[in-house]
């Protein structure tokens, strides 16, 4: 029997092909054992018990355990060293400390209402909620005032951030006034008088007003058809007492319907961020003036039939503001109205908006004194030889308050059947006439451009006051005793039927042709 032969060792190609199904076999395992680790990993995750997410309040006094809040509930656990009020802290199924998070920056904001000796917090949120908080640890030495916004976790009582100051009246206009005097203003020297000596006067002598132990009014106010100038009176007030005390006058122009806000409290909050801004403007001598546009439209008269709940509560925070422990020094109430019969009677009782002066349409010598401020000498104008500036505004205002078949505007019919035919005159305000200058203008430059002659004429202002009309023209058609008594200031006499005299171009047209016998 033969002794059996060795095997031939493998060739070199064979030794390599082993080697490399070798290594593609362990690369393979290795890549099952990655997915294996993977997946039990995933299984223990699956099969591990949830994790509770609180907030870190403060430690124990005299066991050191760890005070943290989780959905509106306060547990004792182990301690961490380290947390600091605020933290978010990870809890296992044994309520232990397992991890700290990262702050989330989201939360209730707040503002504060008074700062306590021990570093606590008394503030009030949107909803008009007072509570007592305590500072995260970054706020622990931050100075802190009343008034600033803060963000808080209401559940755990904890101040976590304090934010940039909210300008609460920045869309309500709080500004620096323009350049507005007494001079800018037209045909109101009895009603500029009587501002001046209800505001100005004890501005100007308190130690008299002492003396004489005269009340200080708190308020005015204006009421009168819309554009006669009642924002304007407002402004040159500002003005004219900066002046005085050489201060930087401001003007916190309120409009009603911005100010009303359809979220409970909104509204009220709103009054108070503005007188607050208000006293905060005026603490350095600075007089600010807090004009209140449109007021029909916010205090109405409570419990009329024109009322709404809303009244109910805005007309009283405005009485507190007004009424309160803290003064308005330099602070001046205005108020503006079309309506003044529909505001809350409490509101111009003594005290408040105890002076009303009214800022009627302007007769034809009030009109002179208005047009004269916006025609003046030194624009370009083409006059004759009958006269300069001063016969251009006498013959426009002439033209404007003329009494003709040609400025008949509107009959009306009031209940009692008395009529009473209105002319374009009737509706004439300082908006009004400061337009048809502009007009007159805007007519003499595109003369110019054309090379028609330069400079404004009677002609200009004369064609300026019929374009204005025609823009007004539909203005005042309404029966409604609300919508005309704010129009024209009648006061809210029942009316029966309003006609418009003025016809269309387009009726004029067919009147003329049915004279001519060309209408079909």
């Amino acid at each position: 029997m033969m002794p059996e032969l060795p095997p031939e060792p493998p060739s070199r190609a064979e030794l390599q092909a082993l080697l490399a199904e070798n290594k593609k076999q362990k690369s393979a395992l290795e890549r099952a054992k990655k997915v294996i680790v993977q997946q039990q990993d995933e299984i223990d995750q699956l099969a591990a018990p949830p994790n509770t997410v609180a907030t870190f309040v403060r430690y124990g006094e005299k066991d050191g355990t760890a005070i943290v809040s989780t959905q509106g509930r306060e547990m004792r656990i182990v301690s961490t060293p380290g947390l600091d009020a605020g933290d978010t802290v990870v809890l296992s199924d044994t309520m232990q400390i397992v991890g700290i998070e990262a702050p989330v920056a989201v939360g209730i904001v707040a503002t504060i209402l008074q700062c306590l000796a021990d570093g606590r917090i008394i503030a009030v949120t949107d909803m008009d909620s007072e509570i007592v908080l305590q500072r995260s640890q970054p706020l622990a030495d931050e100075l802190l005032e009343e008034g600033q916004y803060i963000r808080v976790d209401l559940k755990a009582g904890i101040v976590l951030e304090l934010l940039s100051e909210r300008d609460e009246t920045k869309s309500l206009v709080l500004e620096e006034v323009p350049n507005i005097t007494y001079a800018d203003i037209g045909g109101l020297d009895d009603q500029l008088a009587a501002i001046y000596d209800s505001i100005e006067l004890p501005f100007e002598y308190p130690e008299l007003f002492a003396k004489y132990q005269r009340p200080v009014p708190r308020g005015v106010l204006l009421y009168g058809p819309p554009g006669c100038g009642k924002t304007l009176v407002a402004k040159a007030v500002a003005n004219s007492m900066a002046a005085k005390t050489g201060g930087t006058p401001h003007f916190i122009n309120v409009k009603g319907p911005e100010l009303l806000n359809k979220w409970v409290g909104e509204t009220e909050r709103t009054i108070r961020e503005i007188f607050k801004a208000a006293r905060k403007k005026a603490e350095n001598g600075d007089p600010v003036v807090i004009f209140f546009d449109e007021m029909d439209s916010m205090f109405r008269q409570r419990g009329s039939s024109i009322s709404s709940d809303v009244e109910n509560t805005i007309v009283p925070q405005l009485l507190a503001e007004m009424d309160g422990v803290e003064e308005l020094t330099n602070v001046i109430v205005i108020g503006a109205s079309n309506r003044q019969e529909l505001i809350d009677p409490a509101v111009l009782r003594p005290g408040r908006l105890d002076i009303k002066i009214e800022v009627g349409r302007p007769d034809q010598q009030s009109a002179e004194k208005i047009l004269a401020i916006y025609l003046t000498a030194d624009l370009p104008l083409r006059t004759d030889p009958r006269g300069g500036v001063a016969y251009l505004i006498n013959q426009t205002i002439e033209h404007m308050y003329r009494e003709d078949a040609g400025t008949e505007f509107l009959e009306v019919t009031y209940m009692n059947g008395v009529k009473e035919t209105m002319h374009f005159k009737d509706f004439t305000s300082g908006a009004m006439i400061a337009s048809i200058v502009n007009r007159a203008k805007t007519s003499a430059i595109k003369d110019e451009i054309n090379q028609k002659g330069s400079g404004i004429t009677l002609e200009h202002l004369k064609e300026a006051v019929t374009e204005e009309f025609k823009g007004t023209e539909d203005l005042p058609n309404s029966t409604n005793p609300d919508d005309w008594a704010r129009i024209s200031g009648k006061k809210g006499e029942r009316i029966a039927n309003v006609r418009p005299l003025l016809k269309k171009e387009d009726d004029k047209a067919v009147e003329l042709a049915k004279t001519t016998g060309q209408y079909l």
